[in-house]
Order: C-alpha cells, then sequence, then structure tokens
C-alpha cells in the first residue's frame, strides 16, 4: 500500500474494526463470534489490516487519573507552508507528540504533546524541541486541565519517564 493511499474497508473489516474499538482485548474467538466467522479469518484480517497502516491495538492511558501526567495541545504556525508536510513528520517524531495534524485556521499545525514535568516539559518543548528544529514562525500552547473519553497512547519519552 501507498503511502497516503486510503484503503477502502469491505463490509467484514468495517465490522471488526467497530468490534476491536468497543475492546481491543477481545480474543479472535470472542470476535469471530461476534462477526459470525472463523477465528483464522479475524486473525488473518487482523493481520492485513496492522500490515496495512490502518490497525494499531496499544493500551490507552487516561491521563487525567494518574498522578504527573498532564495534556497540552500546541498550535503552531510555520515559516514556509511548502514544507508543512515535513514539519509535521518533524513534529511527530519529538518524544512527547501523541499526535499531530495540519490544520485549518489559526494555526497550520496542531500538535497533542505529554507532559510529565508539569509546565518545565511545555517549556522544554517549546524552547528547546520546537526551536532547534527550525521553521516555527509562533506558538501557542494550551494546557487540558479537564476532558472527558481522553484516552491516549503514551509516548515512548512518557514511558521512560514512567517506568524508571
Amino acid at each position: 500500500m501507498k503511502k497516503n493511499q486510503l484503503l477502502d474497508l469491505s463490509t467484514q473489516d468495517s465490522k471488526l474494526l467497530s468490534v476491536l474499538a468497543e475492546d481491543g482485548q477481545l480474543s479472535a474467538g470472542k470476535v469471530s463470534e461476534r462477526l459470525g466467522v472463523t477465528s483464522p479469518t479475524v486473525r488473518t484480517r487482523m493481520k492485513n489490516l496492522i500490515s496495512a497502516g490502518v490497525l494499531k491495538i496499544v493500551g490507552l492511558v487516561d491521563p487525567f487519573k494518574v498522578k504527573g501526567l498532564e495534556i497540552a495541545l500546541v498550535g503552531i504556525n510555520v515559516q514556509t507552508h511548502s514544507k508543512m508536510d515535513d514539519m509535521m513528520e518533524r513534529i511527530a517524531d519529538l518524544d512527547r507528540v501523541n499526535w499531530v495534524a495540519v490544520v485549518t485556521g489559526r494555526y497550520d499545525i496542531v500538535a497533542e504533546v505529554v507532559l510529565t514535568q508539569g509546565t518545565d516539559d511545555l517549556y522544554t518543548f517549546i524552547n528547546e524541541d520546537l526551536s532547534d528544529m527550525g521553521g516555527v514562525s509562533s506558538s501557542e500552547s494550551f494546557v487540558v486541565m479537564k476532558a472527558k473519553r481522553k484516552w491516549v497512547p503514551l509516548p515512548s519519552a512518557v514511558r521512560e519517564h514512567l517506568f524508571k
């Protein structure tokens, strides 16, 4: 599958994704019962969806229930719009970044950053990580104080901090 190519999901794959989105811990046997197909079919379809980059099964964390975790959204404007995809990729590679997107509106790019040292982490992210990368004309940050239905995968730097 080519980069940025969208996969046209079959009805069966759509149903599989729906079941897994509800409970990613279900065994292939339980999923097969719910879908009315065999376990090998479920495993094959899951393997294909994972290989295509459509599905990733991870443990998600509610950051508002773990002491020391905070979330910030950072709106970023870039100096050269012709390089936004490159900037998005470079920002996505930063340790604290959970997700990043090119957006419409006031900012060119928005990133979600997971913090383990509160505003010290945010300061480091803005004044070192973003600044060192170059190409950023301005940024504005928003610390998330409360959220509903907020589950996040933990970026590698956050996992390392929690388990050191």
